[in-house]
């Protein structure tokens, strides 16, 4: 019902995330790179529309069950991104959150067999699952990718994920966003170590990414495996161009990735003042630490 096409697609996700999945609103916000009010307002246009069109509360079937499935697919996608990286309050991540999200996109995965993004986002949420364990140490402090332990990764859920991939492959249609970031996922999943990481083939990706799924955020991603494919001097070309994205002013992984990029370059004071920035932007005390700690690390180099 909230996903009803009468609704854009920006105001369903909205409402379901907030009416369904129990996300704030400014834990929307973050996901949309928008203004909490502005969310707030599409929330509460949406329940009007709905209240006014007499929507009936129903379970769609044929085209329209189809017709609303892309919605419910990204809403699942950023209730798991939620829990994956928690926007405030005292935990780095959410494991419930992911679970769940992870618990629907299995039942989806049934409902609708032949919809090849259904098993890409399943396969996504699942392999990035495997990590969940070894993303925070025992007093929950995060610990990045390139230094988890990857022994400790879940094989089940990993192999999970491959499987889901392949039924997608099965279905022999061009890979959308899900799947194409399930394959990234897969390209971290079999590097036994980080510098096993074949980072040209994810820089790769990124950019097919970046042509289905438009997103400053993609592109920041897609910094990052350049850096790590050809040096932290091309990486750094990429984001000081997203540093005139707007939508991006207030993203504390933007300064976060650049600190990181001039951390490499030994430009340690341009680093430091990038990592307090960050610190200043996010609202999760786990990651601010994090960010500090990095920020009194340039200090002493």
């Amino acid at each position: 019902m909230t996903c009803h096409p009468v609704l854009s697609q920006e105001a369903r996700v909205a409402l379901t995330l907030r009416l369904l999945c129990g996300l704030t609103t400014d834990e929307i916000a973050r996901a949309f790179l928008a203004a909490e009010a502005t969310i707030a307002q599409r929330i509460v246009r949406a329940k009007r529309t709905l209240s006014a069109k007499k929507v009936p509360f129903e379970v769609p079937e044929g085209e329209e069950l189809k017709e609303r499935l892309a919605t419910v697919l990204e809403v699942i996608y950023l209730m798991f991104n939620e829990g994956y990286s928690a926007t405030a309050g005292e935990h780095w991540i959410r494991p419930l959150l992911c679970q769940e999200a992870l618990r629907l996109g299995r039942m989806l995965a049934e409902i609708a067999p032949a919809e090849p993004e259904v098993h890409g986002l399943a396969a996504l949420m699942e392999i990035q699952s495997s990590r969940l364990k070894t993303r925070v140490g025992a007093d929950g402090e995060p610990i990045l990718l390139m230094d988890q332990n990857r022994a400790k990764w879940d094989q089940l859920l990993i192999r999970r994920g491959l499987a889901a991939l392949h039924r997608r492959q099965q279905l022999g249609k061009p890979y959308g966003p899900y799947a194409l970031q399930a394959t990234i996922a897969v390209c971290h999943a079999k590097a036994v170590t980080p510098a096993d990481t074949d980072w040209v083939r994810i820089a790769a990706l990124y950019e097919a990414l970046s042509r289905v799924m438009p997103s400053p955020v993609v592109d920041l991603n897609r910094a990052v495996a350049i850096s790590m494919a050809f040096g932290p001097a091309y990486g750094l070309q990429i984001v000081d161009e997203l540093n005139q994205e707007a939508s991006l002013s207030a993203y504390h992984l933007l300064p976060s990735i650049r600190g990181d990029f001039l951390y490499k370059l030994n430009r340690f004071e341009e680093a430091r003042l990038e990592f307090e920035r960050a610190a200043s932007l996010t609202r999760n005390n786990r990651e601010r630490d994090l960010l500090l700690a990095r920020a009194s690390e340039c200090m002493n180099k």
